[in-house]
């Protein structure tokens, strides 16, 4: 029989497709016409409609995920796979809400859900072109593919979502009309808008507002309305974005004629907004941590210790993989601990004392006591992958093949990476000194400490007699009997290995990993394993690898008197809902993702003893002891004006200088080292760098703010 494309023929479909008794065949039709040449039964078609799911199980799209600064305004970049986000319908022109039911499926607020005027016009037109001429999915029918396409886990579901079939025809008819049931007409289109496709990886309407026109979905004029949901049909076809815009121009006209026919506009309106040109203001979204602002650059090094921290969570996932995919499609809002004012004041320290240009890597961390948060994270490079411009590699037997990574990289030169770091020399000295107070060993402890010591860790090689270690002292003006507070303002070495000794190695160890450090180098670890860390004479004098992360955490737990808290990056992580993210601690509680991680390491009396001692490597004057006549960064209490401690630390031959710092408010961990080749030395004239970036970016940070004196010891750990 041929069907003519009649009223009639329509006509005659509706009452059989409201039973529920021709789906099947229409269905088939409109999909495969040869099907229904080949004679689907109404019988049959009627019992796979009714056999499909009753139910659309919607789960949420993905969505994009946006960090900010601390100051909860300031973007950093964005995280997404799909660059969407949902918005109510309240917040959406009206325009474009016209626009996409004019375009889309101008019988919406009519049927429910199915069309069978629609459905049986698609089938008379696709049965006597021979082909598929028209579709038959209502704006409902769409939105229940597009909740299958995005609720999809693996390719065979995204395939069975979108497959041409009759069979997903028949599906989305019933799903169709079971969401008509289910929500208003609003929040279909709410969800429909939040959930199609644009192009350009914008998926919803806010992305597509953001990428095509720069601006919100609540500010879209007439024209950029019609333009957009021109898109929806063919993303690529209509792309206006195209050097030729005729094919988007002559779609939005067609969106724009048909919202005349349905009564939104007006002829004369009509006309008015056809004969204007599509104005774009094309926009890329940031993504990922290269997407940082141009004028921001140096926060990309705290975004890549972000999608590290983010990496190490269980509150994201079960693995790296799984946190790497919720952060990209998760939309949560990101609240970073990173404190634009800060970074700055910190990038400007680092920057005026070695440029990027530099093969000599300058940077520096700042933390918050008592809560971990890591405040800035500075260093004299550019965050960028392009590499083609860089300088030549510092080691000989690589620099004919590959370049150095400076001044564009993105190697973790700062930690939270898996680059293992830094000699950091006497800092270590820190660790001895914490386990011998917490040993119950007074500031007062003294040694007479000669220019060389003969210890009692066994050594070959430079550096040793007759078959033991023998550490010496960089000045022979180190020579006499010191205290603690003496010996570390001078940096003795030969007090500290007679220290470290009458403690023992493997204390300090064990206190330096309770502080927060770990081993990266194979060498590290077998030292700092038991019984191995035992004979570890050399660890007081700073021969491991360690991060400016890292050193400013610890050095953060004594001026927290002894809380350390682990570093974190964050102050807050909201879900798309506005509910903040948690986690099981090994306690077995339920507890805030952003909640600072902290634990009491060491009494506070011996954290303000360490402290009290700490205060004489920076030219200030200990509480409770002699600091003797000099220091070894004597300039650093007059430039930070407030009570401070701190520490440096060169390495053998200052291969790397350090300086790590802290008041009671922050502490700042700071080192100049060639992170290409580590054997390459700085030179001695470069170990003041470190010293006054801390200092200097100490004053500036707390400019104003109230002096905190710190609490003295008591007499009984000083003795």
């Amino acid at each position: 029989m041929v069907i003519k494309r009649t009223l009639s023929a329509t006509s005659r479909f509706a009452p059989l497709l409201r039973a529920g008794l021709i789906a099947g065949v229409v269905v088939a039709a409109v999909a495969y016409p040869i099907v229904a040449v080949g004679g689907i039964g109404a019988k049959k078609g009627a019992e796979a409609f009714n056999d499909m799911p009753r139910q659309l199980n919607v789960k949420p799209p993905a969505q994009t995920s946006y960090v900010y600064a601390s100051d909860g305004k300031t973007l950093l970049t964005m995280f997404y796979e799909e660059h969407r986000k949902y918005v109510p319908i309240s917040d959406m022109s009206p325009y474009i809400q016209q626009a996409i039911v004019a375009s889309e499926d101008q019988r919406f607020y009519e049927h429910n859900g199915v069309d069978p005027k629609g459905i049986a016009r698609a089938f008379v037109a696709n049965h006597e072109g021979g082909g598929v001429q028209q579709g038959a999915s209502t704006l409902t029918m769409q939105y229940v593919r597009m909740a299958q396409r995005d609720g999809a886990e693996t390719p065979e579901e995204v395939q069975e979502a979108t497959e041409q079939t009759s069979t997903r025809k028949l599906r989305e008819m019933r799903l169709a009309l079971a969401v008509e049931k289910q929500y208003t007409k609003q929040e279909i289109l709410e969800r429909y808008l939040n959930s199609a496709y644009f192009g350009h990886r914008a998926y919803g309407i806010y992305a597509a507002s953001e990428v095509f026109f720069s601006k919100s979905p609540k500010d879209l004029t007439l024209v950029e309305a019609a333009t957009l949901a021109g898109l929806v049909k063919a993303p690529t076809e209509y792309d206006p974005a195209t050097q030729d815009k005729l094919a988007a121009t002559a779609r939005r006209n067609y969106v724009l004629d048909n919202m005349q026919k349905m009564g939104y506009l007006s002829p004369q309106d009509n006309a008015a907004s056809k004969a204007l040109p599509i104005q774009l203001k094309l926009s890329t979204p940031a993504n990922d941590c290269v997407s940082v602002p141009k004028n921001l650059n140096s926060w990309g090094f705290f975004c890549d210790y972000l999608k590290t921290w983010w990496a190490e969570q269980p509150a994201f996932g079960d693995n790296a993989s799984q946190r790497e995919d919720n952060l990209r499609r998760g939309g949560y809002k990101i609240v970073t601990s990173l404190d634009p004012n800060i970074q700055n004041i910190a990038e400007t320290n680092v920057m005026a004392k070695e440029k990027s240009t530099s093969k000599f890597a300058h940077g520096l961390v700042v933390i918050q006591p008592g809560t971990g948060l890591v405040k800035a994270m500075a260093v004299n490079r550019v965050y960028s992958l392009d590499q083609s411009k860089n300088g030549t590699h510092s080691d000989p037997a690589k620099a004919a093949k590959i370049k150095g990574n400076y001044p564009n990289t993105v190697v973790p030169l700062l930690g939270g990476g898996d680059m293992p770091g830094y000699q950091a020399g006497s800092t270590f000295k820190m660790f001895t000194m914490l386990a011998a107070l917490d040993a119950g060993m007074p500031l007062s402890t003294a040694f007479d400490s000669p220019q060389r010591l003969v210890s009692q860790y066994l050594g070959e090689g430079p550096g040793s007699c007759g078959g033991r270690w023998c550490p010496s002292n960089a000045s022979g003006a180190m020579t006499g009997r010191h205290m603690m507070w003496s010996g570390f303002g001078k940096s003795v070495n030969t007090y500290f290995v007679q220290l470290e000794q009458k403690v023992g190695a493997d204390k300090a160890v064990r206190m330096a990993e309770r502080l927060g450090l770990t081993w990266r180098t194979d060498v590290d670890q077998m030292m700092a394993k038991p019984p191995r860390s035992k004979t570890w004479g050399a660890f007081t004098l700073g021969v491991s690898d360690v991060t400016p992360l890292e050193m400013a955490g610890a050095y953060a737990t004594v001026a927290a008197d002894g809380q350390y808290c682990e570093p974190l990056p964050v102050t807050s992580i909201q879900t798309n809902d506005g509910k903040q993210v948690t986690w099981t601690n090994k306690q077995g509680q339920t507890v805030d993702v952003a909640k600072p991680r902290c634990r009491q390491e060491v009494t506070p009396d011996v954290a303000r003893a360490a402290a009290d001692a700490a205060r004489c490597p920076t030219g200030g004057k200990a509480q409770t002891g002699s600091c003797q006549e000099w220091s070894t960064a004597p300039s650093v209490t007059p430039t930070v004006g407030r009570p401070v401690g701190g520490k440096t630390g060169t390495t053998d031959s200052t291969r790397s200088a350090w300086f790590v710092g802290f008041t009671k408010e922050l502490a700042a961990a700071s080192f100049i080292a060639d992170p290409d080749n580590p054997f390459n030395a700085v030179g001695d004239a470069q170990s003041q760098k470190p010293i006054d970036s801390v200092a200097q970016t100490l004053r500036d940070s707390l400019k104003g703010q109230p002096v905190v004196e710190w609490t003295p010891p008591s007499p009984a750990i000083v003795r």
